[in-house]
């Protein structure tokens, strides 16, 4: 991915942006974010280890941060997180390339096909008629927000909390992999999606944060277009294939696959259906984006699992890793 940003932005004389730098500089936010949950992790074991009292928690601190993190766990950590955001900055960059390389759009085409599965009517106007205009724009904008914040908590459960590093390393690459499959649809099948291509059909919403967030997208996009050199903006619109979708699905298989509770599972399915529903209401998706991210985050999984050998025979299954066991009664639990 890094290689493919690199040759692309030399063959159309683009830039290679900092994704999220517009605020605070990557190599400023990652590391807070790192040393923050690697403060989550010590802190919240020494408290419970403690019995929930102050004054020995730093003697239990210095005992969990020698268990826990040994020289292997931090390397492990550490690549995965550097891998990752490798991978995400190249991914940004790549979407924000598309309009220079593939100048044409497919929203009509995907319009037409979401009719024909409606039978003649437009699926964003059903799903206002049948949820109404009101509390539901703000519940799906909540839906969205939700899920913005789930992906990077996953990772960093992932990469920083468990032990069952052959998980981690799976689940981490299969975002990976979303990514590289999601960026190849973009490209070879550029859209912008309803609210853009057809923004007559949301013009009853109330405004949301999601609102906001799809009037600032859109400025970047001509920002971008206009002169990327003339600013610090990355282009990151593209519908199909919603890689909303594409993560949850990834998400809900890996919870199946790695046997978490059954609790946990029936939660990422009740969570997929809302994101599939709040990205065609609210317009960021058409209903085969869907369909698309769906194909693409079992996909993920699937060669996630051939990549990090997490198979049996081509299937994907975990693989049995020896686990040392914990010295104390709370780490055993943990």
């Amino acid at each position: 991915m890094a290689l493919a940003t690199a040759w692309v932005a030399s063959a159309y004389h683009l830039p290679v942006r900092d994704p999220d730098g517009g605020v605070i500089a990557t190599y400023v936010r990652l590391p807070l974010i790192i040393l923050a949950a690697w403060l989550v992790d010590i802190l919240a074991r020494a408290f419970l280890r403690s019995g929930g009292r102050l004054r020995p928690l730093l003697p239990r601190a210095v005992e969990v941060t020698r268990e826990r993190w040994h020289r292997r766990q931090i390397v492990f950590a550490l690549s995965g997180l550097v891998s990752w955001y490798v991978m995400y900055a190249a991914f940004r960059n790549l979407k924000s390339y598309v309009p220079f390389v593939n100048r044409n759009l497919y929203d009509d085409d995907l319009s037409r096909l979401d009719k024909v599965l409606f039978l003649g009517n437009d699926p964003a106007d059903t799903l206002h008629q049948l949820f109404g205009t009101t509390w539901a724009a703000e519940f799906f904008s909540l839906v969205y927000v939700a899920w913005i914040v789930l992906v990077p908590m996953s990772l960093a459960i992932a990469l920083m909390w468990t032990r069952a590093s052959h998980a981690g390393a799976w689940f981490v690459t299969a975002v990976g992999v979303d990514w590289v499959l999601g960026v190849l649809v973009y490209y070879l099948v550029p859209t912008v999606g309803p609210i853009y291509s057809a923004p007559h059909h949301f013009t009853d919403l109330p405004h949301t944060f999601v609102g906001t967030l799809q009037t600032n997208m859109w400025q970047a996009r001509l920002d971008v277009l206009n002169n990327p050199w003339d600013t610090v903006a990355v282009q990151t619109i593209a519908a199909f294939a919603s890689l909303h979708v594409g993560i949850m699905v990834t998400m809900c298989l890996m919870a199946h696959l790695l046997r978490m509770p059954v609790a946990v599972r029936v939660a990422g399915w009740i969570f997929l259906a809302l994101t599939v529903v709040g990205t065609i209401y609210l317009g960021w998706h058409f209903v085969m984006d869907a369909f698309g991210g769906a194909a693409l985050g079992a996909a993920g999984v699937w060669i996630a699992a051939l990549g990090t050998g997490n198979h049996v025979a081509g299937w994907p299954r975990l693989r049995a890793a020896h686990v040392e066991e914990p010295s104390s009664p709370e780490m055993r639990s943990a």
